[in-house]
């Protein structure tokens, strides 16, 4: 049985994967050193295995309705459905009587909770450390006094900026407006110098909580020489005499947090509660072209998002105060404010990592939480590390039997991380993300199925996609419990409302279950701040959102996003390309970490930018005979052949018409990032900026092919 024996090669990779604390398969490999050699003791420990695993394997989990139907068609109308989970027409406002803002959310939470832990942190190499519900509601109850001291009013000034990272201080400053009946404005520095001068001016903010003392120079920065409305920063950490100077030649004063806090004590006011129908946040979408937008959403616009992932999860996953949830994607979007909330609400913890990404698998191991939302390219780089770990074919095999066999069990409703698959091979997984999740959600971008399949199945929990934008909170679909298939965004919430409308020039029609994805419901926000142009360009006179995505209805009432109808363009022939179609079968390449596929009324075919993925190109390149570093291979003429071969051949198994194929790619060792400004925050592709930036490379393409 030598050929089971662990090469040099594989050894100095799994030491490799231990320095990257990255789960490995060794013990799979010790497993598989230690079979019997003898065929008949082979087939004992076969029917001992297959004991073993029918005796520990645990009951199905019922799902909470028929899953070949999940949508329903509205009465009157059949191209409006709504969620099987609503008991009439209705939609869902709430969930808890005594929690319909969010105020009262965390009211609730401190009260079924018992005053337990609230919001943690914590330091280098140190346990977590943590406020109770009383401690976080005394700050804000502070913090939003001496902003009513210092002139802000729910009828007046209200809106008060927050410019920082997840920590502690931001939910309790949160909670300091919404005590107040005051408005919270997040910033975030990836909007860049002249965003950030935009909204400033666009709210009207007089007051802005920061973290970090490069924060507040970036904003002086912006404000620097013009005229501004700002008269205030609350600043969180230390800071000297001189920022104090540079602030007052601005105008601009600058306190700490602390200081804040005791003027709040010393003057403090009784909380004035708002309404579900007050604004409660002024969130700023990046968008890809032109200035941010402020969508305005109120408490109960937020109460009605939270409402609807209670009740979808309430079934088999309802959360408790025993429950912990992992706060590092940023709280400046709503994604991430919108769990919180359903963590709050069950009086659950909050915790915060350290504010550097490289450390979170540290403060995973730390936190252990139960809860954890991520988003799509986390789990594309785990998924790849995972498999670039399979450096054998028979490690490979062994990942994809034992996912298929566990995803097996999935579709049977049976979803756990104790089966044999789970001791041998996915155990260490789970633990490198605390070892307890029991509920994930992803959202913000499409997921690759193949990728989400394997990640529900290894990571064995309550794994659910869901998809929406700000303009409806955060989310109007979501996959529900026992509907473990991959490749769709599930069925409507059920506090609102989806209809598909035509998009006649790119031939979607809403009497063939396509079309242009709206939305209406009390999650959808009351529009732009002073912006009365947009706000008509998103909602229409029924008020029904219009998300911008192209739909379709799958046959059990679920929702698969198809396209996107904002960014098509015209080839020179006549034809109409949406990029975003193409660009999401090409990604399944395994070479292809990110592409830009761009055309115009001036030609009559695509190209494409490609970044090959550093991780997984060395070993494909190596099967096409291309070797040498990451940059020599990609500056080679062979290697960019060889994944333009594999593009087009994907592009021709998903179904694409040859006008919507490329003619050529050009090659670049750059990723697409918001720091070099080509994704924006949510990491979206700012189409814009990516046909300026490449605009040589563009050119370049387009002059051979017309050679």
């Amino acid at each position: 049985m030598d050929g089971w024996c662990l090469t040099r090669d594989e050894m100095q990779a799994q030491e490799l994967l231990r320095q990257l604390r990255i789960p490995e398969l060794e013990d799979v490999c010790q497993y598989m050193h230690s079979l019997p050699a003898n065929i008949l003791m082979g087939v004992g420990a076969l029917a001992a295995l297959t004991t073993y695993w029918y005796a520990t394997r645990p009951k199905a989990l019922k799902p909470p309705c028929d899953l070949n139907m999940q949508s329903v068609a509205m009465t009157g109308d059949g191209y409006v459905r709504r969620s099987i989970l609503n008991n009439n027409d209705e939609h869902m406002t709430h969930y808890y009587s005594d929690a319909r803002t969010m105020y009262e959310v965390f009211r609730r939470g401190m009260r079924v909770s018992n005053d337990g832990p609230c919001l943690g942190s914590r330091k280098p190499n140190q346990p977590y450390q943590w406020l109770s519900y009383r401690e976080v509601a005394d700050k804000a109850e502070c913090i939003g006094s001496a902003l009513l001291h210092r002139g802000h009013s729910q009828t007046g000034d209200k809106h008060i900026g927050i410019f920082s990272q997840n920590r502690p201080e931001w939910t309790i400053s949160e909670l300091a407006c919404y005590t107040y009946s005051l408005v919270c404005v997040p910033l975030y520095d990836t909007l860049g110098l002249e965003a950030i001068e935009y909204i400033i001016e666009q709210a009207a903010i007089s007051t802005v909580i920061c973290d970090l003392v490069d924060k507040v120079r970036l904003i002086l920065d912006c404000v620097s020489g013009k005229e501004h409305t700002l008269k205030t920063i609350v600043l969180m950490e230390a800071f000297d005499e001189e920022l104090v100077a540079r602030g007052q030649q601005s105008g601009i004063e600058i306190l700490s947090l602390k200081d804040v806090e005791a003027v709040g004590k010393a003057h403090h006011q009784q909380p004035l509660p708002p309404t579900p129908e007050d604004l409660a946040l002024i969130c700023f979408t990046s968008g890809t072209t032109g200035n941010p937008k402020g969508g305005m959403l109120t408490h109960g616009n937020v109460i009605a998002n939270c409402a609807a992932f209670i009740k979808i999860t309430e079934v088999h996953c309802m959360l408790n105060l025993h429950d912990i949830h992992m706060s590092y994607l940023p709280l400046a979007h709503m994604f991430e404010r919108v769990v919180e909330g359903v963590i709050l609400v069950h009086g659950a913890r909050i915790g915060y990592f350290q504010g550097d990404i490289r450390l979170l698998m540290d403060d995973l191991k730390t936190l252990q939480p139960t809860v954890f939302p991520v988003v799509p390219r986390l789990l594309n780089r785990m998924f790849d590390k995972i498999f670039g770990q399979a450096n054998t074919p028979l490690k490979r095999w062994l990942l994809v039997f034992a996912s298929r066999r566990k995803h097996a069990e999935m579709m049977n409703g049976v979803v756990r991380k104790d089966s044999l698959w789970d001791k041998l091979i996915f155990q260490k997984v789970q633990n490198s993300l605390g070892g307890r999740v029991r509920l994930m959600i992803t959202g913000a971008a499409p997921v690759s199925p193949t990728v989400l399949t394997f990640l529900r199945a290894a990571l064995g929990c309550q794994f659910y996609e869901g998809y929406g934008q700000t303009e409806c909170t955060a989310g109007c679909t979501m996959s529900v419990p026992g509907d473990w298939t991959a490749g769709h965004v599930g069925a409507p919430l059920p506090c609102n409302y989806v209809k598909l409308a035509d998009v006649t020039e790119m031939n979607y029609f809403a009497a063939n279950g396509e079309g242009e994805v709206c939305v209406k419901g009390p999650n959808v926000f009351k529009g732009y701040l002073n912006d009365p142009e947009k706000t008509m360009e998103a909602l229409d006179q029924d008020g029904w959102l219009h998300t911008g995505d192209i739909g379709k209805w799958l046959p059990n009432g679920v929702l698969k996003i198809v396209d996107r109808k904002k960014n098509i363009f015209k080839l020179a022939q006549g034809e109409y390309i949406a990029p975003e179609k193409v660009e999401n079968i090409y990604i399944r390449s395994d070479p292809v970490a990110q592409i830009f596929v761009h055309g115009d009324s001036l030609q009559a075919c695509l190209v494409g930018i490609v970044v090959p993925d550093p991780d997984f190109l060395p070993g494909w390149a190596k099967k096409k005979g291309i070797e040498g570093s990451y940059l020599e291979m990609c500056a080679s003429k062979e290697l960019k052949n060889a994944i333009l071969e594999d593009i087009l051949r994907l592009g021709k198994e998903g179904g694409l018409k040859s006008f919507e194929q490329v003619r050529d790619i050009s090659l670049h060792t750059e990723m697409f990032s918001v720091q070099n400004g080509l994704l924006t925050p949510t990491l979206k592709a700012k189409r814009t900026d990516l046909r300026s930036h490449f605009r040589e490379q563009i050119d370049l393409l387009y002059a051979k092919i017309t050679m």
